[in-house]
């Protein structure tokens, strides 16, 4: 998709069910808009050591990963962040590699929800239109 980002907001899972079982304050969710590019060679949201730190999120695993030019080295796993695109939301967890430039929504996020990459228009769209789809198979 070239470099064409997305505005989406990144919160806090663990915030989220804080708040909601009144343990915090929602003021206290914490929450990013940022930009991100659509990325369909990353498996998951990828995320830097800053953003990570802002979203005070943990790191609750280490995994090996591979990168672009094809070197591999482990990185960290967060605990889950809720991912939002306009209407639609799914909660997974991040890469962290350290020093990254951008913020990648890798393959699962889109599809989880429900998005493709549309290379004509260099945007998202949804797979069956405005309408999100909770597939279950």
């Amino acid at each position: 998709m070239g470099t064409s980002m997305e505005e989406i907001t990144l919160t806090n899972a663990g915030d989220i069910s804080a708040a909601r079982n009144g343990f915090i304050p929602n003021t206290k969710i914490r929450a990013l808009t940022l930009d991100a590019m659509p990325d369909t060679g990353a498996w998951t949201l990828v995320i830097n050591e800053e953003t990570r730190q802002n979203l005070g999120l943990a790191i609750i695993e280490t995994v090996n990963s591979s990168l672009a030019d094809g070197s591999t080295t482990q990185y960290g796993l967060t605990e889950p962040v809720e991912i939002r695109w306009k209407d639609r939301r799914i909660s997974q967890q991040a890469v962290v590699i350290p020093n990254a430039s951008d913020i990648l929504l890798g393959a699962l996020p889109l599809e989880g929800m429900d998005l493709y990459v549309d290379p004509v228009n260099q945007r998202l769209a949804g797979v069956h239109g405005d309408r999100h789809l909770h597939l279950v198979k």
